[in-house]
């Protein structure tokens, strides 16, 4: 499916918005892109397109409020979620695969970004949900510069994981919750179904840089049930890999502090874009598989966090990308 809106080869809808200082800095990252670990080096000012598909404008396909997400994340009013066109990896199994894969979206410039982010605020969302926004992130940064005087609600970045620990110390003093997929240990996993092999050592690497940066859960006065500040690893899993689940989650309980994180293990895999192909991943995962990675997070003593009813994995629970609220 291609997308119905033109990819300009123009930056005036981003650098314009820009002061001068902004837009120098801007030009320098865009031109010669090292934003995420594949640094393709494209020159994405000029209409080159990166890794992740996209030129320097801004893509989005959807704004909306969005319940699906943790409870500490989307509480009872719903997260303010922007979904970004594009992505670093490229994942076989990929709900989004409209997004990552076609590119599907509507250019927006850094101004109608910043309004979109105080249009959901005043919809209620309990915060603003930046779903895979890594290869926009200077300009999500500019849009949050612009937002800030009037937004009051966290920033949570929500991504696959696969991240460089200086893009993040960028985004540092703008996102208040890290929502990354660890998605993987073996690399030939990795490397099969998101054309990743080092997925583990920048994922483990950029997590350990989340924690360190947010120091720890900071839950919200009002609303106790409501994070404000932490980290959030998502891990699902996925079919005939539960061992692999296994020593992700011993890893975890090796490697990472105690108490400054959470863990949600995700029975959601429902076989999407190009599962078919292959065959072991293409059907839902049992209640063994799952069970068997809870017990074990159980028995490690993973226990703050979130688990799914198998009922998740539901093709319902991805959204409509039809540009709304773009």
């Amino acid at each position: 499916m291609s997308s119905p809106f033109s990819v300009s080869n123009s930056i005036a809808s981003v650098s314009g918005d820009l002061a001068p200082q902004d837009a120098t800095w801007f030009r320098k990252i865009m031109s010669d892109c090292i934003l995420c670990p594949r640094a393709c080096h494209a020159d994405r000012l000029d209409g080159g397109m990166g890794y992740c598909g996209q030129t320097a404008d801004i893509m989005a396909a959807r704004a909306s409020l969005h319940y699906w997400e943790e409870p500490c994340i989307s509480g009872t009013s719903g997260s303010g979620t922007v979904f970004f066109s594009g992505c670093n990896l490229r994942c076989v199994f990929c709900q989004n695969f409209q997004l990552s894969h076609e590119n599907y979206g509507k250019t927006i410039s850094v101004s109608r970004l910043s309004d979109i982010f105080l249009e959901l605020q005043e919809k209620g969302a309990a915060n603003i949900n930046l779903v895979t926004g890594t290869q926009f992130a200077p300009s999500i940064i500019r849009a949050l510069d612009l937002a800030k005087p009037k937004l009051q609600i966290p920033v949570v970045f929500n991504c696959g994981g696969y991240e460089k620990t200086e893009t993040i110390r960028e985004l540092a003093d703008y996102v208040d919750i890290w929502l990354p997929d660890l998605k993987y240990m073996d690399s030939s996993l990795a490397k099969k179904y998101s054309s990743a092999p080092d997925y583990f050592e920048k994922t483990s690497t950029a997590i350990k840089e989340m924690i360190r940066l947010t120091g720890g859960l900071t839950w919200n006065q009002k609303s106790p049930s409501m994070l404000d500040r932490g980290v959030v690893i998502r891990h699902m899993v996925l079919p005939g890999a539960k061992e692999d689940s296994i020593r992700l989650l011993h890893w975890i309980r090796e490697n990472l502090p105690e108490h400054q994180y959470l863990i949600s293990i995700m029975s959601q895999y429902t076989p999407f874009y190009r599962s078919a192909e292959y065959p072991e991943i293409n059907r839902r995962i049992t209640s063994y598989e799952y069970n068997k990675v809870v017990d074990t997070a159980i028995d490690l003593g993973l226990t703050e966090g979130f688990m799914q009813e198998r009922s998740s994995a539901k093709e319902e629970y991805t959204p409509p990308f039809d540009c709304e609220g773009i």
